[in-house]
């Protein structure tokens, strides 16, 4: 097993702010978390229990400003959905993108169409194609090597993030191999690291009732555990408010992060919020035109980064919860603020209201108006850019001024 490595020192005056605490609950953890220790599954349930937002918030600014300091992640990326095909279109009941092969509204992308695709992104550069969609029953493993492949050659410099456990599991079912070697095909084909889609709740009783047919928990860990065997780092979701608990929430948490323990490959954590707009699951709990609150999106958040400590970065997907929420994340443990996500369609087939893309200028905007640093990122959280003092920042319009909310001295 990979240890836990060791939390960096803080960035800057080290003191927790004890004195925004109000629930008397949160001190022990307050304690744990100021020593650089490791929460139990008793501590992040006390959180969950916990409605002293502020506090929580503050014991998650401590532990991510001790780790990534005052800088903010981003990327310059281009969302590729080849085909909304999928076997589990009627048993994934909270999913609003898939469709059967004969349903109004299904596509599949040939590759010719794939590549035109990938052409169409203006503004600054592209620097990752993040490429997802559903498990369609009859594209074999060479249509995702050709694909990859393809982009590849064609933009050398671009990092490509393509296919989650689900589907890789699903491309070696319809293969007859093993997910290793369909996860050795795409590498070699020019694949740079996986998404970390598909987790939902990893709980089996809450899998039954969103994702019967689903890859299970166990197997989404195996897969993500052979590809950072075969050097291919991955990210790691979870799925939030629809009909978990938060023993279910904490026990998920927990098998990500002993996952982390053994093969060490996640790169960021990204809890996933929820829509409940044109989906069955939406329907039967009757949240058609509801959503997650923002207290609840910050405290997914905040627990995440105080709970997973040896996974390095915690990302909020602003088409999912808005540019200003994600914003306002960046005080409660939160260092990457996804990116321009250029054609983004698989939450906004769920309900998602933002745009279909942030300019650049808007992202470097967003997250100096919240105090931080933004650093230009690629796929691995290598830095590209952190000089924007040529960039004439989007004002008014795209992006207002937000609140300070918890700023941990």
């Amino acid at each position: 097993m990979t240890a836990t490595p060791p939390i960096r020192p803080a960035q800057g005056p080290s003191e927790l702010a004890r004195d925004r605490l109000r629930d008397p609950a949160l001190l022990p953890i307050a304690d744990k978390v100021a020593a650089g220790h490791r929460l139990d599954p008793a501590d992040g349930l006390a959180l969950y229990a916990s409605s002293d937002l502020i506090g929580i918030g503050t014991l998650a600014d401590h532990a991510n400003r001790r780790r990534n300091g005052d800088r903010v992640w981003f990327s310059a990326n281009q969302h590729i959905n080849p085909t909304n095909v999928c076997i589990l279109r009627n048993t994934c009941t909270f999913c609003s993108f898939a469709r059967m092969p004969k349903e109004d509204g299904h596509y599949t992308r040939s590759l010719e169409e794939v590549f035109h695709e990938a052409e169409q992104a203006t503004g600054a550069p592209t620097r990752e194609f993040h490429i997802v969609g559903g498990l369609h029953p009859k594209l074999r493993l060479s249509y995702y090597v050709d694909m990859i492949r393809g982009l590849r050659e064609r933009h050398p410099e671009v990092h490509i993030k393509a296919l989650t456990a689900v589907e890789i599991a699903h491309i070696a079912r319809v293969e007859r191999c093993s997910s290793v070697e369909v996860l050795q095909a795409l590498k070699d084909a020019g694949l740079t690291s996986m998404p970390g889609g598909g987790a939902e709740v990893f709980s089996t009783a809450v899998r039954a009732t969103i994702a019967e047919r689903k890859l299970s928990g166990k197997e989404y860990l195996r897969v993500h555990g052979e590809a950072h065997a075969l050097g291919i780092p991955t990210n790691c979701t979870m799925l939030y408010g629809h009909v978990e608990t938060a023993a279910d929430r904490i026990a998920h948490l927990t098998m990500l992060r002993e996952q982390q323990d053994r093969s060490g490959g996640f790169l960021t954590y990204i809890p996933l919020a929820y829509h409940p707009e044109h989906n069955e699951l939406g329907e039967e709990l009757g949240r058609v035109g509801t959503a997650t609150t923002g207290f609840e999106d910050l405290k997914n958040i905040a627990i995440g980064r105080l709970f997973l400590d040896n996974i390095p970065h915690v990302k909020t997907h602003w088409p999912m919860v808005t540019p200003f929420m994600s914003q306002v994340a960046l005080a409660f443990g939160c260092d990457d603020v996804e990116g321009t996500v250029v054609f983004e369609r698989i939450y906004h087939d769920a309900g998602a209201t933002t745009d279909l893309g942030m300019s650049y200028a808007s992202l470097v905007a967003l997250i100096r108006d919240a105090g931080k640093e933004p650093v230009e990122r690629d796929s691995l959280y290598r830095a590209v850019r952190t000089d924007f003092s040529d960039l004439e920042l989007a004002r008014g319009g795209e992006v207002r001024r937000s609140l300070p909310v918890v700023h941990a001295a």
